[in-house]
């Protein structure tokens, strides 16, 4: 077990994943780690019968499929490396299926939502920068890991620019939008009272990078206190999409804006588009009511 978490390590330091990424691979191998000694195997012993135990605690312990999916997919990387490096002579998880997961569309807010959540009149410290942090994300549909690594040196052209780095260490340069930039200047006057020489444009109370479960839960704050159901920050990108499609069309700047690297992944939004388009439909046209009763013939 203990060679195990030592070529953990050495599988961890080769990866040139993001930190995010980096930190699942970590927590899902070391939960599988966890399993094999909490019910007495040792790493020799596993097998398709041990792996399909692990899999079902998964289940027990709560996970869906696309959490169950993410775990088997790193396992399957560091048991192929394992066996790559001639450390194991059968690599089990390399036949093991994962769940089928239903394709879901993302959950958007309405731009009258959108409008009520910014509405807040900020007073403290703090509120100015959720409302600042709000309206970036909201305006360059940044991930909110995006947005908690941008540095006030990211800015260019008078913050009417910012260059994030996102996955893949990939950078790119996104405009920002008119109330975004008056809320970062407002942040920038309030955050001048911090003893801080942190190059990170959001703070916490300690002049430190805000981290990204702060920001999270402050978020989910302001929502209900807005009056709304619960708000995640990437509901907040998932509606800069959807509205800047509802407004242009334009597929493929929405892909450069994202940072998808496959426009099959951003095309999800055409589907959620079409959906709101079938549903004001069936609720407006006269011949697209849709109607419980039979026809009399």
């Amino acid at each position: 077990m203990d060679e195990l978490k030592k070529r953990l390590k050495e599988f961890l330091k080769i990866k040139n994943y993001s930190v995010h990424t980096i930190s699942n691979y970590e927590r899902d191998i070391n939960r599988f780690l966890k399993f094999l000694q909490e019910n007495n195997f040792e790493p020799e012993d596993l097998s398709s019968p041990v792996i399909t135990k692990w899999i079902i605690s998964l289940r027990k312990n709560g996970l869906g499929n696309r959490s169950i999916q993410r775990n088997i997919s790193s396992l399957k990387n560091f048991y192929k490396f394992l066996f790559k490096s001639g450390l194991i002579e059968t690599n089990f998880f390399e036949a093991v299926q994962s769940p089928k997961i239903g394709e879901t569309l993302p959950k958007a807010l309405t731009p009258e939502d959108v409008e009520k959540l910014l509405s807040f009149n900020p007073k403290s410290l703090s509120e100015i920068r959720d409302k600042a942090f709000l309206e970036l994300l909201y305006s360059s549909g940044l991930r909110v890991s995006e947005a908690v690594n941008v540095n006030i040196s990211s800015f260019e052209s008078d913050f009417s620019f910012v260059k994030v780095l996102g996955k893949g260490q990939k950078e790119r340069m996104l405009p920002v939008g008119r109330f975004a930039k008056d809320a970062i200047l407002a942040w920038l006057d309030s955050r001048s009272k911090l003893d801080s020489s942190s190059e990170a444009l959001f703070l916490n109370k300690y002049g430190k990078r805000i981290s990204i479960r702060a920001m999270q839960e402050r978020i989910y704050r302001v929502s209900i206190i807005q009056g709304l159901s619960p708000v995640s920050p990437h509901m907040l990108r998932h509606s800069f999409a959807t509205h800047m499609l509802e407004s242009s069309g334009d597929l493929r700047s929405i892909q450069e804006m994202l940072g998808h690297s496959s426009l099959s992944t951003t095309q999800i939004y055409t589907k959620l588009n079409f959906q709101q388009l079938a549903k004001i439909y069936d609720k407006s046209h006269p011949h697209g009511k849709k109607e419980n009763k039979t026809n009399n013939i």
